[in-house]
């Protein structure tokens, strides 16, 4: 991989990521992970009627329309879509990744839905746009659309595949170009799964080229490097090269900048980084407390107040309870630094979610709040624990906060890196004690135990606490 340019494009797709101008162009190669066919094998038997080898055959599209030719129809075709594309499949990681990402625009030439049912089952809202009618109505509070290009298996009559398709396209689905060509301005793609061969993808690309010049926007593709191990002869080797050097040189023409990766299990590690990085943007605050032992509660009080002040200014978005004794400080300090900085969408940077305290409902309150907690963590990379600490009800004993216990499982089983500030007793020193007996597992990164040390030391002040704090959020983001 060239890492220079994957970590730009690293940091400007998490950069449009957060700002709601992200999209996808899917091709065949996402979904052949996940058990679809590639195009050639979809079209061996179409080659078989004609008496081609499908082998032999670079033109697909040209393909399908000899066979149309032939036997008057595209029946057997339709049928083809619908038998491949129906069939039960695994789920690929890339689709999952992509599903959890904040992206509100899909575009894709396949015929599946395997984009919209990872979106369904992160309890995302999807438009599906099949049909040109589709475009002129719009479902509201959704999540994301998803335009498919080429049409569906469920309307496998009207699928663009043919050469009639393909020269017909702007009669039929000239409203698609115009929304594609209006995306591409607007937002930053990443192609993925995608060859460039589509001639009607081209067509548009070469459209906005013409229209834009250099004020087109910077788009991405990942391309996998030609591999020895791939070609027979070394002669074969070379010619794929150099033509892999050309497309890449020609694609710089559309503004579309070729990531190279050495493997295709490359990309979902890039992917799974650019996911951490946005989910790390949000962090979870978990605290409570009715003693406030050698702190005292002035002292908890501004503690927390700053700390949420200190993560707001560093741009992270910021998720609460509205835990015992401190929640409303880690409230106020959030509110006191986005009114400060006029930040306009609050709701988008600071999330609070105050439990209910007693239910005439059929679900008990407990299990309530533990769907409550894991609807909560489902979406922040980062979770800090403070104090945790409650009065039993029973005894009037101080006990420790089991709902913290909590929210520290449900963090580990979700991937979220916990930082318990130990410096703060109660819980929260008992869950940085588990952290730093397993640290490997827990954290993970060497680098990062040293500063892990000081929140368990009782002797920094607040300000330091929340400098170290702060400190590990960003090396996190890095990681």
């Amino acid at each position: 991989m060239n890492s220079a340019k994957i970590k730009e494009f690293v940091r400007t797709y998490v950069r449009a990521l957060i700002e709601s101008n992200a999209a996808i162009f899917a091709g065949a190669g996402l979904s052949q992970p996940a058990g679809y066919v590639n195009w050639k094998e979809l079209m061996r038997e179409v080659a078989e009627d004609l008496g081609l080898n499908i082998d032999k055959e670079s033109d697909l599209i040209a393909l399908a329309q000899y066979h149309v030719n032939e036997f008057e129809g595209r029946g057997k075709i339709n049928q083809i879509l619908v038998d491949e594309f129906t069939k039960n499949v695994r789920v690929s990681d890339n689709h999952q990744i992509l599903a959890r990402l904040p992206i509100k625009t899909y575009w894709t030439t396949n015929y599946d839905k395997l984009i919209e049912t990872n979106l369904d089952a992160n309890n995302k809202k999807v438009d599906t746009k099949i049909v040109p009618e589709n475009l002129s109505h719009t479902m509201h509070d959704t999540d994301a659309i998803v335009y498919k290009m080429h049409g569906d298996s469920t309307l496998s009559h009207e699928a663009v595949l043919t050469k009639d398709d393909y020269e017909g396209y702007d009669l039929k689905r000239k409203l698609f170009s115009t929304a594609l060509q209006g995306d591409l301005v607007s937002k930053t793609f990443l192609f993925i799964g995608f060859s460039f061969d589509d001639p009607n993808l081209s067509y548009i690309l070469s459209r906005i080229r013409i229209l834009l010049g250099e004020n087109s926007r910077n788009h991405y593709c990942f391309m996998k490097k030609v591999d020895r191990n791939d070609y027979n002869t070394d002669d074969e080797f070379r010619y794929a090269g150099i033509k892999q050097e050309l497309r890449i040189k020609d694609l710089k023409r559309y503004r579309i900048n070729v990531l190279l990766v050495d493997e295709y299990e490359d990309i979902t590690a890039i992917l799974q980084h650019i996911e951490n990085i946005v989910r790390r943007r949000n962090v979870f605050i978990s605290g409570s407390a009715t003693d406030f032992g050698e702190w005292g509660e002035t002292k908890s009080f501004e503690f927390s107040t700053n700390l949420s002040k200190a993560i707001i200014k560093n741009k992270n978005n910021i998720v609460s309870g509205f835990g015992l004794g401190i929640g409303s400080c880690i409230i106020a300090g959030a509110l006191e630094e986005l009114y400060e900085n006029k930040e306009k969408k609050v709701e988008d940077r600071l999330k609070s979610r105050p439990f209910p305290q007693n239910t005439a409902g059929d679900i008990p309150l407990r299990d309530l709040w533990t769907k409550y907690r894991k609807e909560m963590l489902s979406n922040v990379g980062i979770s800090i624990f403070l104090f945790g600490n409650k009065k039993d009800p029973e005894t009037g004993k101080i006990v420790a906060a089991n709902g913290m216990e909590e929210e520290f499982r449900i963090s580990v089983e979700n991937g979220t890196i916990p930082i318990p500030v130990g410096g703060t007793g109660f819980t929260a020193f008992n869950l940085w004690e588990i952290v730093m007996d397993d640290f490997e597992r827990y954290v993970g990164i060497d680098s990062l135990k040293t500063l892990y040390l000081e929140l368990g030391d009782t002797t920094k002040s607040e300000q330091e606490l929340i400098d170290t704090v702060v400190k590990i959020i960003n090396e996190l983001t890095k990681h």
